[in-house]
């Protein structure tokens, strides 16, 4: 007899964690270059769409078919008896939809860090076979009563069954594609590349806390009593606390470290946290829950800087910290900090060793199933179709050279991409020849007049942004009545001073300055350059630069007036 209560909490679960979709998306698009962007969306529709047949005629069969406790049967359009596995009150249905959701999320996890140089066509076929074969035969052993379901582990929602074999897959993909163009240096020196839109990805991480409510609440498959009530609470609550703490040690951790605290890693703890507590969600106290976000909250920042810096594994979202490093922590940290509620107790309780066992058994051997099989597939894929895009079209970006979108941002303004193959640059040295060589004049003084009594003055000047409208007003009061002011980026010699970005230090070459122009002939020149240095003037470093060039002539468009007339405002 089904349960409707029952069964509309596993159905709003399974809306909930499909929507993790959107949350995965722009976390990933945020943290990446916006020629990329149209590339990374579609990949993230394309896993799941892909993914829900492939589970559909496959992956279901394989994992909770009962078989063998190492792989279920094949089962296409799901059509055997599953009446073992189901929970109490809920159709097979409302159970497949379910997990449908959680194996396209193990699948999604993968793109981020391939992104930005991955054939489309290849990704397409690699996601395909993490729903076939990949999380179902893992999954058959955890959820499916396999193996490791009857020795004892516990994987509660998907620290391991879900997060980290998305996280290995990550893992072994990016190590086997390699880093993007100019993400190294010639000496291996990691180089920061920035992501384009950090407003969309921090809305992606809130999509995604949101939605793991429905991920790990949801796991109790029921709520019709008062066990299975408190329980869900006790699941929502450890949920948020992870997280929570997770961010509040990145935070100090990377303030500490940095200097100032990172934006980027620390919404990335949030997502730390929450892959941690995943596994034992339902089954530590508060406390516990504690302990797993603030353990992660440090792992995921050594090892973005581990993986960066160290291993050489370029990963532009940090997935492979997050998911599988912070998914196998967490399921390991079950069997510290469990209460013996609906486990074993941990070995912190008085559980002894057995339990922890059992938990570190579980993370290796899925670790290494997974890494085998994802091993194969790319190797296939890359002495076949071709694994990675060709150099041009990752510079160019995947959204032309993939899908011919010329941008996903029509309309709004983007930085350049500045990346390059070192390999590709020529150094050019020598003298140059004296018939070659450019002749130096000097230029006569801006004080002195033209021949023709009136002498037009160009002022360039670059200042920080800061300063701009109290430079505006000042000029404004010289009796300057037209200027033209643009937002650029540019350097001075001390390169301004360094800052970090994920644990990378940015080369602060480029840094976001205002140039003002003005042409001036009857304002003295002298007067113009005495006003700005006394407006900008700090005594720091980067106060600006003045640039005074000659004119040669000046033209207004609407009356056709020429010369010093043209530079007057009188009708």
């Amino acid at each position: 007899m089904y349960s409707s209560v029952n069964t509309i909490w596993v159905l709003i679960g399974a809306a909930l964690v499909f929507f993790m979709q959107a949350g995965f998306s722009m976390c990933e698009a945020g943290f990446t270059r916006a020629k990329n962007t149209g590339n990374i969306l579609m990949k993230n529709l394309m896993d799941f769409c892909i993914g829900t047949p492939c589970f559909w005629l496959v992956g279901f069969g394989l994992m909770f078919g009962s078989s063998s406790a190492i792989f279920g049967w094949i089962d296409p359009l799901i059509m055997k008896d599953y009446s073992s596995v189901l929970p109490d009150g809920v159709p097979l249905w409302a159970f497949a939809i379910f997990q449908t959701v959680f194996c396209a999320t193990s699948a999604t996890i993968v793109s981020g860090a391939m992104a930005e140089r991955t054939k489309f066509s290849a990704y397409c076929i690699y996601s395909a076979a993490i729903s076939l074969i990949i999380y179902p035969v893992s999954g058959h052993w955890i959820w499916g009563g396999g193996w490791l379901s009857q020795l004892g582990f516990h994987d509660f929602a998907g620290s391991t069954a879900v997060h980290m074999v998305g996280g290995v897959c990550a893992l072994i993909g990016a190590k086997i594609l390699g880093p993007r163009i100019g993400k190294y240096d010639k000496n291996g020196k990691p180089k920061a590349i920035l992501g384009h839109n950090l407003t969309i990805a921090a809305l992606g991480v809130f999509i995604l806390w949101f939605c793991w409510f429905g991920f790990n609440g949801a796991s109790t498959v029921g709520m019709d009593s008062d066990e299975l009530v408190e329980s869900a609470s006790l699941v929502f609550f450890n949920t948020n606390l992870a997280a929570a703490v997770a961010c509040c040690v990145t935070l100090a951790f990377t303030w500490i470290r940095y200097k100032k605290p990172d934006v980027s890693m620390t919404y990335n703890a949030a997502l730390a946290g929450l892959v941690g507590i995943t596994a034992g969600c339902d089954a530590v106290s508060p406390v516990g829950a504690f302990f797993i976000g603030a353990v992660c909250g440090i792992a995921v920042v050594l090892s973005v800087e581990f993986f960066d810096k160290i291993a050489k594994i370029d990963d532009p979202v940090g997935a492979i910290s997050v998911h599988c490093v912070c998914g196998a922590l967490g399921t390991i940290m079950t069997g510290l900090f469990a209460t013996g509620v609906s486990t074993e107790k941990g070995l912190f309780y008085g559980g002894g060793l057995h339990f922890l066992g059992v938990q570190t058994l579980g993370v290796v051997s899925v670790a290494v199933y997974v890494a085998a099989i994802i091993t194969a597939v790319f190797l296939i894929l890359k002495h076949t179709i071709g694994l990675r895009a060709s150099k041009e079209d990752e510079l160019t970006g995947l959204d032309v050279t993939e899908h011919g979108l010329l941008t996903a941002y029509a309309g709004f303004a983007t930085l350049p991409d500045t990346a390059y193959d070192e390999e590709d640059v020529t150094v050019v040295s020598g003298d140059v020849p004296v018939a070659e060589a450019v002749e130096v004049k000097k230029m006569p003084s801006f004080e002195e007049k033209s021949e023709g009594g009136v002498k037009f003055t160009k002022v360039e000047i670059i200042c920080k942004e800061s300063r701009f409208e109290k430079l505006k007003n000042a000029l404004t009061e010289l009796g300057i009545t037209g200027m033209t002011m643009s937002h650029v980026l540019g350097c001075g010699a001390q390169k301004g001073k360094p800052e970090f970005y994920r644990g990378v230090e940015i080369e602060p070459t480029l840094l976001p300055k205002v140039q003002l122009d003005v042409v001036v002939s009857k304002v003295p020149v002298r007067s113009v350059i005495e006003t700005a240095k006394k407006v900008l003037y700090t005594g720091h470093i980067g106060d600006g630069k003045i640039f005074v060039y000659d004119v040669e002539n000046v033209v207004k468009i609407r009356t056709g007036e020429e010369g010093y007339d043209a530079l007057q405002d009188v009708e």
